[in-house]
């Protein structure tokens, strides 16, 4: 088996519904749950999901940040580059825009920002695009098809051809006579790390024999360079110290590659230093996130900080076992759990965010799978606002709120007081499941039925 791979999803034998592909605003997904396969029964809707987005996405990839039609300022192609997405041009004192080509606006027209407008010129040049693409491909067919995702892995980090610099000098860049450099938002443009760093931690903790160790040293090495380049730039520098977001996502990045380097302890250290400073300022007493709500679309904005919020909690988790972050409390006492709780009471539709409802349901499913569901509020609120949630994707690894569908209440799982990898409500192992094995030339599908099988590739 040592020349094929196994999925690791117990895939149910009905037809899977099509689910559009959804880009959560972020995860980390421990490897151990995924290679325990203890799955709950009920979570056979969100596997097929799952199955169908990696399918989706395998089929664009593989992605690159030297698929630009503009290269950086420094003329290098292999430097990531995106434009700032809230700043436009003002060229009233240059020239009237439809004179002038796009060329000479983005280096002659000072720019200006109009917070939460985004200009769509912006994807004219889309690294950031394609990262989060790439970052979503490797997380979902790292529990499906492992050589796709090494492949895709070597393209965007390693091949010579096609590799990114360990760097984002060049991130989100203001254009205009004064810009012309990467700022310190930009760092957000790889908030996503963390799903990449669960999907090769499945690749090297499953022991896939497409994972080679050459490979893995290679990651790891460019790993560090950029590690090194997180903790000394002046703009990333910058975006470590942001109170909102942004600083919270950057923590998610740099504790993720502190992990994939084996740095178990500097993970702890980085999200300790979240937890005891820019989080300490994040959460009110009432459980409102002020420098969110303060923004142009505050609903978003709530559930995209707590995304990181609970994934800075999970990287915490498995670097340390016994890391108590989930109990960590800000100076007003609140919790991440008071956080989720006050966003469930404001409707997406009051600020006209109806697009965006459904970024909040992941958290709700994280925040039951660690603190239980006593009561069944979050059952309720997920079970009116979208019923089909048990066939999204994030129900399958937020254990233990795989609830049945005639309903139940989890109790508040053990990783509060430390112990991440605890489980309730799920079955042995006694679970039969489609494999889908990719050859290399082509796709092969059979049927396997495994008792208390032990996992091997």
């Amino acid at each position: 088996m040592n020349s094929i791979c196994i999925s690791f999803l117990s895939l149910s034998l009905f037809v899977s519904a099509s689910y559009g592909y959804t880009s959560y605003a972020n995860d980390f997904i421990d490897p151990e749950f995924v290679l325990a396969r203890q799955y709950v029964n009920n979570t056979m809707g969100a596997q097929a999901t799952i199955k169908d987005w990696a399918d989706e996405l395998a089929a664009q990839g593989s992605w690159s940040v030297t698929s630009k039609p503009f290269n950086a300022p420094s003329g290098d192609k292999h430097d990531y580059m995106s434009w700032a997405p809230y700043w436009w041009p003002d060229c009233s004192k240059v020239g009237n825009t439809t004179v002038l080509p796009p060329e000479e606006v983005w280096k002659r027209c000072p720019y200006k920002s109009r917070d939460g407008q985004f200009n769509p010129d912006v994807r004219l040049v889309n690294n950031v695009g394609a990262f989060q693409n790439f970052s979503d491909a490797v997380l979902y067919n790292s529990l499906a098809w492992v050589l796709v995702v090494v492949k895709f892995i070597k393209t965007w980090f390693l091949d010579e051809d096609t590799r990114m610099n360990p760097n984002l000098n060049y991130a989100q860049m203001q254009r205009g006579p004064d810009g012309q450099t990467g700022s310190h938002t930009g760092v957000l443009d790889l908030k996503s790390m963390s799903k990449v760093v669960s999907g090769i931690l499945l690749l090297r903790e499953g022991k896939s024999s497409a994972w080679t160790p050459d490979i893995d040293a290679q990651m790891v090495a460019w790993s560090k360079e950029y590690i090194t380049w997180l903790e000394t730039a002046h703009i990333a520098i910058e975006e470590a110290h942001a109170e909102n977001n942004h600083g919270t996502f950057y923590y998610n990045q740099l504790a993720a590659l502190k992990i994939l380097v084996n740095d178990m302890n500097g993970a702890k250290n980085v999200t300790d230093a979240y937890f005891k400073q820019q989080y300490l300022s994040q959460i009110n007493a009432n459980g409102e996130q002020p420098l969110e709500a303060a923004r142009t679309r505050p609903y978003h904005y709530r559930a995209y900080n707590l995304a990181a919020m609970i994934t800075n909690a999970r990287l915490s988790q498995y670097a340390t076992k016994n890391s108590d972050v989930w109990r960590a409390q800000t100076s007003s006492g609140a919790t991440i759990r008071n956080a989720l709780d006050f966003a469930m009471t404001i409707s997406a539709k009051a600020s006209n965010e109806d697009s965006y409802a459904e970024e909040l349901y992941p958290n709700i499913g994280a925040v039951a799978a660690v603190y239980g569901d006593p009561n069944g509020k979050y059952l309720t609120y997920l079970q009116k606002a979208e019923p089909t949630f048990t066939s999204e994707a994030w129900y399958f690894w937020n254990q233990p709120f795989a609830l049945s569908l005639s309903g139940g209440n989890p109790t508040p799982s053990p990783a509060v007081n430390g112990n991440q990898n605890a489980q309730s409500n799920t079955n042995s192992g006694n679970l039969a499941y489609t494999s889908l094995i990719r050859g290399f030339g082509g796709w092969t599908i059979f049927i396997l039925t495994v008792i208390f099988h032990s996992f091997a590739i």
